[in-house]
C-alpha cells in the first residue's frame, strides 16, 4: 500500500507538471522553480508535512519535497541558531540530496560520451 500511495502522489505531481508544460508557455525551468516554491509555501502552511507522512517518497522526492526540506531545515536552524540559521539551515537539511546530485552528475559526465545536439 505504501508503494501505491507514493506512486499516486508522485505521479499526480508529474501529471500536473506535464499539463502545465503542455497548456502554457512557461519554460520547464520556471515550472521547476514554481514546484520548489510550492513546496516551501505548502510546508510553511503546514499542508505538506502530512502529505509527506502519508505518501512517503511520493511527496518527498519530487521538487516540491526539496522545497519542503529546505523550508523545514531553515525553520529548525532558526529555532536553534537564530538569524544565522536562515542562511545555513536549508543547505544543511538538503546536503545529502545536493551531494548525491553532484556525485551522480560527475559520475555520468565521466561515463557518458558528450556530444552536441543536432
Amino acid at each position: 500500500m505504501e508503494y501505491l500511495k507514493a506512486f499516486l502522489v508522485g505521479g499526480l505531481l508529474c501529471v500536473v507538471g506535464q499539463v502545465v508544460i503542455d497548456r502554457t508557455k512557461l519554460t520547464p525551468a520556471r515550472i521547476l522553480v514554481a514546484y520548489v516554491i510550492a513546496g516551501i509555501v505548502l510546508g510553511a502552511l503546514g499542508v505538506y508535512e502530512p502529505l509527506v507522512k502519508w505518501a512517503g517518497a511520493g511527496a518527498s522526492v519530487p521538487l516540491t519535497g526539496f522545497g519542503y526540506t529546505l523550508a523545514k531545515g531553515v525553520r529548525r536552524a532558526v529555532e536553534e541558531k537564530g538569524l544565522l540559521g536562515a542562511f545555513t539551515g536549508g543547505l544543511t537539511a538538503a546536503a545529502g540530496g545536493i551531494a548525491a546530485s553532484i556525485l551522480f552528475g560527475y559520475f555520468f559526465a565521466l561515463v557518458c560520451k558528450p556530444h552536441e545536439k543536432s
